[in-house]
């Protein structure tokens, strides 16, 4: 597995998962969300970018899923800009999405044999494993620190009268 690919599958495994927190848990609009979202975006976007320069599937030139990048990119940078004017019913359809094809992906990538990951999972279980556990971990330090970084006075009064 090259640096490439295993770092567009960290960035893929951790923005789903917190794509799936800012879609099942988070409350919509407050600090943390957009927080987190912020981190979901810059992950988003590079696991978009990256697979251009991804063409196992086919060698040498692109495959469907590029096209999913391409509607990742556009989306993604839709849903931004529905955010900042306001509207949220655009800005939900926009982040979720990608989040759904970011979901299909990650079936596919593994569920064919062929592919890295599979591969990955099989010839090397401790390594999956480690990476597995570091995807949560780096995906549980953003929600923590989200979590530190915005604190919610009502939360603890005593800490805000000093």
């Amino acid at each position: 597995m090259t640096l490439l690919i295993a770092t567009h599958a960290f960035a893929a495994c951790s923005a789903w998962l917190l794509g799936a927190w800012q879609v099942f848990v988070s409350t919509k609009g407050d600090v943390r969300h957009r927080l987190v979202g912020r981190v979901w975006v810059g992950l988003a976007l590079f696991v978009a970018v990256s697979s251009f320069w991804m063409k196992e599937l086919r060698p040498g030139q692109f495959s469907l899923l590029h096209i999913l990048s391409v509607v990742t990119i556009v989306s993604v940078t839709l849903g931004i800009l529905a955010a900042r004017r306001g509207n949220i019913r655009a800005h939900q359809g926009d982040m979720i999405g990608p989040w759904v094809g970011m979901t299909f992906a990650g079936i596919f990538a593994f569920a064919i044999p062929e592919r890295d990951l599979p591969t990955f999972i099989v010839t090397e279980p401790v390594g999956a494993a480690t990476a597995a556990g570091a995807v949560i971990l780096a995906s549980v330090a953003v929600l923590g620190l989200s979590r530190l970084l915005v604190r919610d006075p009502m939360e603890h009064p005593a800490s805000v009268r000093g």
